[in-house]
C-alpha cells in the first residue's frame, strides 16, 4: 500500500513539472525576425494552449503588417499615401491613435521623428544600392513636415495638406506591433514572455524569478554584442545604421533618414532606448539618433521613464543618468 501510495506521488509531481515549460517560436515578418517565448504554467491542454499563444503573436504581427507596410499596396498605409494628398481617406482607429502618437513625438523632438521623412525615403533603395541625388533630395525636402498630416478625429480621416506628401510608420509600427501582442498574451494570462521583432523587444514579467538578459549588437561586429543587459517589465529598442545600408565611395548611407537633410543621419552609429511602451522606445530611438549624442542625450534626459545607451561614430558607449545610477 505504501509502495502504491510513493509511487502515485511520484507520478503527481512527475505530470505537474511536465505541464510547465518554456515555449518558443520564431518567423519572418515587417522585413525582419520576430520571436515570441513565454512560459506556460499547469495547463490543462498545454501543447495545444503552446499553439494557439504562438499562433495569436504571429497573427498578430502579420495583420499590424498588411495594415502599416508601404510596401503592400493593399495596406491601409498605401491608401493613405495614394490618395490622401487628394481628399481626407478614412482610416481605422488604430491607425489614427498612432498616427495621432507620431504626431506627438514629432512635436516634442522638434521634428527629429517625423513619419513624413518617406517623401524623400522611398527614393532610396538599399537593396539596389541606390539613393536619390542631391537635387532630388532638395526637391523633395518640401513635403517633409508633419503639419502636412492634418487628423481629424470626430471622422477618424487623414488627408496631407501639400502634394508629393508620404508616410511611413518604419520607426513606430514594430515597437507597436510589440506592444500588442505583449498585451495579447496578458489577456491569456501568460505571465512571463518575450516578443522581438527586429531591434524591438518587449517583455511581460521577468524569466521566473531572473531577470531576461538582452544582448544589445555590436554595431560593426556582426557576431558580437556590445552589452547585455538584466530587464523585467521592460522594453528596448535599438536604432543601428547597420540594418539597411550600403556604402557608396567610404560613405554609408542606411535607412535612419534626418527629415531636416533627406540623408542618412550619421552623428551616432547605434542607440537603444530603454522603457515601458514599446511603442514609445521604438519611436524615441529613431528620435535619439537623428539628433546624435549630445542632443539626444540631453532629450532623453527630459523623460524620466526611458533611458539611453548610445554608441557614437567612436564605438564609445555613453549611457544615460538613470542607468549610471545602477
Amino acid at each position: 500500500m505504501l509502495k502504491r501510495i510513493v509511487l502515485a506521488t511520484i507520478f503527481f509531481f512527475f505530470t505537474h513539472i511536465v505541464s510547465a515549460e518554456w515555449f518558443s517560436n520564431s518567423f519572418e515578418v515587417m522585413g525582419t525576425q520576430a520571436h515570441v517565448e513565454f512560459w506556460l504554467d499547469d495547463a490543462e491542454n498545454i501543447k495545444n494552449t503552446s499553439k494557439q499563444m504562438t499562433f495569436l503573436v504571429q497573427e498578430e504581427m502579420h495583420r499590424i503588417d498588411h495594415a502599416m507596410s508601404p510596401y503592400k499596396q493593399t495596406s491601409e498605409l498605401s491608401l493613405v499615401n495614394n490618395k490622401a494628398s487628394a481628399e481626407p481617406v478614412v482610416i481605422t482607429n488604430e491607425l489614427l491613435e498612432l498616427l495621432t502618437e507620431s504626431y506627438k513625438i514629432a512635436e516634442m523632438s522638434d521634428g527629429a521623428f517625423d513619419i513624413t521623412y518617406a517623401s524623400v525615403g522611398y527614393q532610396y533603395d538599399y537593396r539596389e544600392k541606390q539613393r536619390p541625388d542631391q537635387t532630388s533630395i532638395e526637391s523633395a525636402l518640401k513635403a517633409i513636415d508633419y503639419h502636412a498630416v492634418i487628423l481629424n478625429e470626430k471622422n477618424s480621416t487623414v488627408r496631407f495638406s501639400q502634394p508629393d506628401v508620404k508616410i511611413d510608420l518604419g520607426g513606430i509600427a514594430k515597437g507597436y506591433a510589440v506592444k500588442r501582442c505583449l498585451e495579447l498574451l496578458k489577456t491569456a494570462g501568460i505571465k512571463h514572455a518575450l516578443v522581438s521583432a527586429g531591434g524591438d523587444t518587449g517583455l511581460l514579467g521577468d524569466r521566473r524569478g531572473r531577470p531576461w538578459y538582452v544582448g544589445i549588437k555590436h554595431p560593426r561586429a556582426e557576431e558580437k554584442t556590445a552589452v547585455k543587459l538584466p530587464l523585467s517589465n521592460e522594453s528596448i529598442s535599438t536604432s543601428g545604421d547597420y540594418e539597411r545600408y550600403f556604402i557608396e565611395d567610404g560613405v554609408r548611407y542606411h535607412h535612419i533618414i534626418n527629415p531636416k537633410t533627406g540623408d542618412s543621419a550619421r552623428k551616432v552609429v547605434s542607440v537603444s532606448i530603454i522603457g515601458k511602451d514599446s511603442t514609445y522606445v521604438d519611436a524615441l530611438s529613431t528620435t535619439v539618433f537623428v539628433k546624435g549624442l549630445q542632443e539626444g542625450m540631453a532629450f532623453i534626459e527630459q523623460l524620466p521613464e526611458y533611458e539611453a545607451i548610445i554608441i557614437d561614430n567612436q564605438q564609445t558607449l555613453h549611457v544615460s543618468k538613470g542607468l549610471q545610477q545602477e
